[in-house]
């Protein structure tokens, strides 16, 4: 029996490891890829105590960080019982007082011809805060929401071109956004199209479109957003917001003993450091909690 079973080794996981070690609670973490989906990230930059790093590298030093064995195994199923929760996992059963759900976002792909090949050797599905490395490039968003037109018109502050390419005809984006993309004199917009194919030697050099055009282009971004992985959610009852587990600021969910934190939460920035920052405060509050059912 454990006091607390965290699911998911992403940036949200792993700190809350972090924290509940220092807290003295006999916990284990279970998580099929270690770092999760940062180590999709091309390069990270915006992360404190690392100017620039690359996701699998950042990845790595959270697990050094937290220094003890996570279980890669796949969970299929959470229940209640009267001890609190059991885990099973395609190998073994566990048990638990408490929860730390942190699974994340599985990303969006486009799966195209050769984008796994280029996957940070010019394709990313996340833009640097440091545009500065883009300047005088050439550069494509994939993408119609408010963040892809976000990130073009960022981009475009540095970039010699930016090709905004949509699969619609309009974009679902703000259309605040979409009248300044559409301004921006180095932004290319190209409607109603879909990439079918990446080319190159080492790193991406081209991009083919279903239209029959074919771009030259030094990095690409894709942008059409996550799908949070809330499927072990649904026999638990657990209240949810927008596709997205709904908590409180302490990452409680309506389910006293289950906390959430990172991308699958209700908290509307995606980021790494947010990541981390909730799992600290799911932690915390997860030794309030045994402290309280314990007493």
């Amino acid at each position: 029996m454990y006091q607390l079973i965290i699911i998911g080794a992403g940036p949200a996981g792993q700190t809350a490891g972090i924290y509940t070690q220092r807290y003295g609670i006999k916990f284990l973490i279970i998580g099929q890829i270690l770092g999760g989906t940062t180590n999709e990230a091309h390069l990270v930059d915006n992360y404190p105590g690392f100017k620039s790093i690359s996701g699998p590298d950042l990845a790595k030093e959270f697990q050094k960080h937290l220094n003890v064995e996570t279980k890669e195994e796949q969970v299929e199923k959470i229940s209640k019982d009267e001890n609190g929760f059991k885990v099973t996992t395609n190998k073994e059963e566990y048990q638990g007082q408490s929860l730390i759900l942190g699974m994340g976002m599985k990303i969006r792909k486009l799966n195209f011809k050769n984008e796994e090949v280029f996957l940070n050797k010019g394709i990313s599905y996340c833009t640097s805060a440091n545009t500065s490395q883009f300047k005088n490039k050439t550069l494509a968003v994939v993408g119609g929401g408010d963040s892809a037109l976000t990130n073009a018109l960022k981009l475009a502050d540095q970039a010699k071109r930016v090709y905004l390419i949509h699969r619609r005809d309009e974009f679902r984006g703000s259309p605040a956004l979409v009248k300044k993309a559409q301004k921006e004199k180095n932004i290319e917009i190209i409607y109603s199209a879909q990439v079918t194919e990446a080319q190159g030697k080492d790193k991406i050099e081209k991009l083919i479109l279903n239209t029959g055009q074919e771009l030259d282009v030094d990095q690409v971004f894709i942008d059409v957003g996550g799908i949070p992985n809330v499927h072990l959610c649904g026999e638990l009852n657990i209240e949810m917001e927008n596709s997205f587990v709904k908590v409180n600021k302490n990452q409680e969910t309506n389910i006293p003993g289950i906390f959430a934190a990172g991308d699958i939460t209700n908290n509307p920035l995606k980021q790494i450091v947010t990541a981390a920052a909730e799992g600290s405060i799911a932690a915390t509050s997860v030794y309030k909690y045994l402290k309280n059912i314990n007493s």
